[in-house]
């Protein structure tokens, strides 16, 4: 608020002096200039005008009212004092509708209480007419300022709410290494990029990495994923709402879109995107145009749109589920994520990023991992270091650490050497037929694994403890859970042991 002085009851605004080389390098203003005297509103906006700024002038509040519920500007000057609607009662309809405007009050009768008033209400300045032209294009552009800051702050605070450090690509295979290249290029543009890949290939990351490399990497990065939301919310949570547009609409709220202005929106699983919906996204990438849901004023926003699918968006054309028109538009660039299981040695320098410093994991466990499909891709690989990290004892990962699925995929995969000399020494069913008493021959036999001779010992010992869990586990030097572990996964691998090799690596797949 300006300093005052108050004389014979007027208010006067003291103004700084004015720098004209500084507002030089100012954009213009959107301005939208009120007053029933026509000669003061005239010149101001001649004045305004000449000054390189976008100025729209009306003699009455009714008709600004309407002007700001359809179109937006930066700051607005309102005379204090107009016939029908007064320029306080068009600012307390302005603070109402919850209009984003800064607010300049011109009076020619102006008070401390009046002002106070205005204050109130959101004015930004209260300044006694007749005002220098000059002083007058100096608190716009104050306003202005204030209006920009104001908006900033939402955005970071949007921000800071919905996102996440980003993380790096980790990994060196060709394919790994193609991908990166493809943002290098994709990413000092502002098109549209589509990002396709199964689920869990990291698609956030590289959406991350190319915002990270961009133009407009210091502004917002927002996320929103189309199949984690209801369909009835997908619209409000895009593009915003007033207050009462539906039941449950207490407040008004900006939608993602605005939250984003300037930055980056990021739109996961984009084919879930509701039919209905998709003319009203096509119409925002084609010109920055919106509006909320429940209100007529239409909005600017100016969006880098970055979306991912695990769907074939092409066929998801060709069956009418997804329009042609947008998917042509969303996929100007495109970059295609690699599944796991196709990134050659990118597992080994995964599990080194995810597995924390203090655990080390035992060289046949990492085998099984590197042997895996990975149907979920990075993902799944996640959770099963985190899970290994939780049940590891010591610190030490081994196989009984891992899911039954993954060590059982290890027991059950097809030996490096088939024509080894034990028949069948890599089945389980095989193993599980050998009778303790031979355990001793298998020791030092390369033809046996170190799981094959563990699951004979173990069995070997419980036999001898007649089937007593706790007297076994002390005999094996072993926690009693880590035995009924190692049991459970022996009578899985009986069970697997008995399907068809091949179609046990296809259900892994699937």
């Amino acid at each position: 608020m300006e300093s005052f002085l108050v004389n014979n009851d007027r208010c006067i605004c003291a103004a700084p002096t004015v720098d004209p080389k500084i507002h030089m390098k100012q954009t213009p203003i959107k301005l939208l200039l009120v007053d029933d005297d026509e000669d003061s509103r005239r010149s101001s906006a001649k004045w305004m005008t000449r000054k390189g700024h976008d100025v729209i002038d009306v003699s009455n509040a009714a008709e600004a009212l309407t002007l700001l519920q359809r179109q937006t500007f930066d700051v607005g000057v309102f005379d204090m004092n107009m016939p029908g609607m007064s320029g306080m009662e068009l600012l307390q309809r302005i603070y109402q509708e919850k209009i984003d405007i800064e607010v300049i009050m011109l009076t020619g009768q102006g008070t401390v209480e009046t002002a106070v008033s205005a204050m109130k209400l959101g004015a930004r300045d209260f300044i006694s007419k007749p005002c220098a032209l000059g002083d007058l294009e100096h608190h716009c552009f104050l306003a202005r300022e204030r209006h920009q800051l104001r908006k900033e702050n939402k955005q970071l605070k949007a921000v800071l709410s919905r996102t996440q450090p980003a993380a790096k690509l980790i990994g060196e295979s060709k394919s790994l290494r193609g991908v990166a290249k493809m943002i290098d290029k994709v990413a000092p543009t502002t098109k549209p990029v589509l990002i396709q890949g199964e689920s869990g290939t990291g698609k956030e990351v590289v959406a991350k990495a190319i915002q990270q490399a961009s133009r407009v990497a210091d502004k917002p990065f927002v996320t929103v994923n189309c199949a984690a939301l209801p369909e009835n919310l997908v619209e409000s949570e895009l593009f915003g709402h007033q207050k009462g547009a539906f039941t449950g609409a207490t407040a008004e709220k900006p939608g993602l879109f605005e939250i984003a202005d300037g930055g980056t929106l990021f739109i996961d699983e984009i084919g879930e995107l509701p039919l209905a919906l998709q003319p009203k996204l096509l119409r925002v990438l084609e010109d920055g145009s919106l509006r909320r849901v429940g209100c007529h004023r239409e909005r600017k926003v100016k969006v880098r749109i970055i979306a991912a699918t695990n769907r074939d968006l092409q066929t998801e054309v060709d069956s009418g589920n997804f329009r042609e028109d947008l998917f042509y538009r969303i996929n100007v660039l495109s970059i295609a994520l690699p599944p796991l299981r196709e990134r050659e040695g990118d597992v080994d320098r995964l599990i080194e990023h995810f597995l924390p410093k203090s655990y080390h994991m035992d060289p046949a466990a990492r085998e099984v991992l590197n042997s895996y499909p990975w149907p979920g891709n990075i993902r799944q690989l996640i959770n099963v270091i985190e899970r290994a990290t939780i049940l590891a004892e010591n610190s030490d990962i081994t196989l009984d650490d891992l899911p039954a699925e993954i060590a059982d995929y290890g027991l059950t995969a097809k030996p490096a050497n088939p024509d080894a000399a034990t028949p069948d020494a890599s089945n389980d069913a095989t193993v599980s037929n050998v009778p303790a008493s031979r355990t001793d021959q298998m020791l030092g036999d390369s033809n046996f694994r170190l799981d094959q001779i563990t699951r004979v010992h173990v069995l070997a010992v419980l036999e001898k403890e007649k089937g007593n869990k706790a007297s076994a586990s002390r005999k094996l030097g072993i926690h009693r859970r880590k035995l009924y572990r190692l049991l459970d996964r022996f009578n899985g691998s009986e069970q697997t042991a008995t399907d068809d090799q091949g179609s046990h690596c296809e259900s892994a797949l699937d």
